[in-house]
């Protein structure tokens, strides 16, 4: 079911009555949206609603009527333009393959990739600040 907008006429001529009406159509699932016109007793709803069921609740409560249903076309999405991707390089300090993972050579050379500062001070050692 699309949305759609309906105008429906309303005879409510208290503020009690005012109040139960809106109560009634906001428990209707798929409703975005209600406003009304106290002057004119025209009420306005927007939504995937099914309008003769909301009609024939209101009549319990008031006399309406459907006035207009429209279909409410949504709002056109302009396509956004595609970022490039981004490139995450990584410095690369040596190559000991096949022994990177026994050599000491290669592990005191190792930077971690989160927020902190690796500092080599010497081939076996490093301070993490």
């Amino acid at each position: 079911m699309t949305a759609q907008k309906s105008v429906l006429q309303l005879s409510v001529h208290e503020e009690r009555i005012r109040k139960k009406v809106w109560a009634t159509v906001s428990k209707f699932s798929g409703v975005t949206s209600i406003t009304m016109d106290d002057k004119t007793g025209k009420m306005t709803v927007v939504g995937e609603v099914d309008v003769p069921v909301i009609v024939k609740k209101l009549r319990k409560i008031c006399n309406a009527e459907i006035v207009t249903v429209e279909v409410v076309k949504p709002p056109e999405k302009k396509p956004e333009p595609e970022k490039p991707a981004e490139i995450v390089a990584f410095p690369v300090t040596h190559f000991s393959y096949p022994y990177q993972y026994h050599s000491s050579y290669a592990n005191s050379y190792y930077q971690p990739c989160d927020n902190y500062r690796v500092v080599v001070e010497e081939s076996n050692t490093c301070v993490i600040m």
